[in-house]
């Protein structure tokens, strides 16, 4: 269950005595205040010189890096919260063209759910607050997944009561029409969400876009409201569902074949509950067939465990490697690493390589000479991924050493108080590197003295990368970019969003947010002398 609708569930019997929060803030109080902010000594965390950001800058920074109602090491989860939710407010009215954009790459291009709901929200908001049109196509560009929109509805529930505005309305329930369909429903209506299928469609009315589609939207109020109406002749796949689910439990074992689970939009979650007891190797493939890519990847320890035969995992091994299915996946690298970390067998080790040279495509060929940074201080021990499989120090580590595996002639740095060049092997994979990288005791777990890094391993080098998040220690008055000359450039990536910076973002100096492959083809188009700092 996702995480607005979770907490709304909680809380279902209050939904009806909510009511709409205090105004909103103008976007000249807040402007105000981030000018007064700016205007203070500002450091980082750990007391080091510090530089503040333009508001569309460090939007974009916390953006990318910002895990909605999730505490980092520095920052708790309620102060980041609100600073993102004041600067969505500000930069929405200040720049409309801007942050529609922005919102769109934030879901369809950074490919984040939560960050991206969340300001196509607040964003509506304050631009009906502040007479600016335009909202509805946001709203609807940020729901990508059916259970979208009752996220959305949960959150603006939870937050401001019952009372929609028309944008949000009419966007919310255009994402509906494009993402409701028999599957999404039989995959994401379910009691465990506060706000289910047939809420979004009462509370802002979709229009269907055909008669099938009508059917469906009775049909998910029949299921909302609990009526004992039969499911209407033009939904199949529902039919072919409810008839497996009148099955004896003790026959379901028999029902092996994948057309038959497949026409019924049976998932490897729906089996595993329908079935009633353990998935083995037989029902692994009879499913199989139907599960999409990130069902593949997240299960590779499930198979092995159950036993599913070399035959089967080679068709899986297949699609995991198959570059059309990387593309389409849209999977972040992280996730390779995961599962190579969780696959307790060697034969998708080859698969899961190659899967992640597919998926970093676009990350560039440098040439000359590139310096690279990998912060591994303690604050980098915090949760990347939701689950909290993946470390920031580990996105730090796969990026950096996928660079490096794509430059010309870099030096890998893992730096902390004390700082460590990690040696090359010529022909290694990225996936071994970052194993030798572990096993090597590369991860320092100190504090982040990212200016004496850059000071002992600088040294003519023609670019210099760092990857890491900004809290640099206090080491001396000099900031991390002083040490290198102005015409070479620094590029930094912020894995944590936090508001300061360890150096200027200006000239040379380059900061970014979020690690993807979009975000690192930016170098060449930097050093080319494009200034387009927005990769939307």
């Amino acid at each position: 269950m996702t995480k607005f609708n979770f907490k709304l569930r909680e809380n279902r019997h209050e939904i009806d005595e909510l009511v709409t929060a205090e105004g909103i803030a103008t976007a000249e109080r807040v402007a105000a205040t981030l000018r007064d902010e700016a205007a203070r000594r500002l450091a980082t965390f750990e007391g080091a010189p510090g530089f503040d950001r333009e508001p569309r800058a460090e939007l974009f920074l916390l953006g990318v890096s910002n895990m909605v109602g999730e505490d980092t090491f520095y920052e708790g989860a309620a102060d980041r919260d609100d600073r993102f939710r004041a600067l969505v407010a500000a930069v929405a009215v200040a720049d409309p063209d801007w942050f529609a954009r922005f919102v769109r790459w934030l879901r369809t291009g950074a490919m984040l759910r939560s960050a991206s709901v969340v300001a196509a929200l607040e964003g509506a908001r304050a631009q009906v607050a502040a007479g600016i049109p335009g909202s509805r196509a946001t709203v609807d560009a940020a729901l990508q997944r059916a259970d979208e929109p009752g996220e959305a509805l949960a959150y603006w529930l939870g937050r401001y009561g019952r009372a929609l505005p028309k944008p949000v309305k009419r966007g919310v329930a255009d994402a509906a029409v494009r993402l409701y369909h028999e599957r999404s429903l039989l995959k994401y209506d379910t009691d465990r969400s506060a706000v289910r299928f047939g809420d979004v469609i009462e509370l802002t009315h979709p229009t269907a876009r055909d008669e099938r589609q009508g059917d469906l939207f009775r049909h998910a109020l029949d299921r909302r409201h609990h009526r004992d109406n039969p499911i209407p002749a033009s939904l199949t796949t529902l039919a072919a569902r409810a008839e497996l689910m009148a099955l004896p439990v003790e026959r379901r074992g028999e029902v092996g074949d994948p057309a038959v689970l497949g026409a019924a939009g049976m998932t490897w979650e729906a089996l595993a509950g329908w079935r009633q007891t353990a998935m083995d190797a037989a029902a692994w493939e009879a499913i199989i067939p139907g599960m999409g890519y990130l069902a593949l990847l997240r299960n590779l320890r499930n198979f092995d465990q159950a036993g599913v035969g070399d035959a089967v995992a080679e068709t899986v091994a297949a699609r995991l490697a198959d570059p059309g299915e990387v593309a389409r996946s849209r999977v972040l690298p992280m996730r390779f690493l995961s599962a190579f970390n969780a696959a307790p067998s060697l034969r998708w080790a080859y698969p899961l390589e190659r899967a992640l040279q597919h998926a970093l495509a676009d990350v560039p060929a440098l040439g000359a000479r590139t310096l690279i940074l990998i912060d591994t201080s303690g604050s980098m021990d915090s949760g990347f991924s939701k689950d909290g499989s993946l470390r920031c120090w580990d996105a730090a580590t796969v990026f950096g050493l996928a660079l490096a595996a794509r430059a010309h002639d870099a030096t890998v740095v893992s730096f902390s108080d004390g700082s460590r060049v990690f040696p090359a092997v010529a022909g290694e994979s990225v996936l071994a590197a970052v194993r030798r990288f572990k096993d090597g005791g590369y991860f320092f777990g100190s504090g982040t003295q990212t200016e004496r890094a850059v000071r002992t391993h600088y040294d003519g080098h023609d670019r210099v990368v760092i990857l890491t998040d900004e809290q640099a220690h206090w080491h001396s008055a000099t900031h991390v970019a002083a040490v290198v000359p102005a015409a070479v450039p620094v590029f930094t990536w912020n894995l944590a969003g936090y508001r300061v910076a360890h150096t200027p973002a200006s000239g040379n100096r380059h900061t970014f947010g979020g690690l993807s492959d979009a975000a690192f083809a930016m170098i060449p188009l930097v050093e080319a002398g494009s200034r387009g700092q927005w990769p939307f």
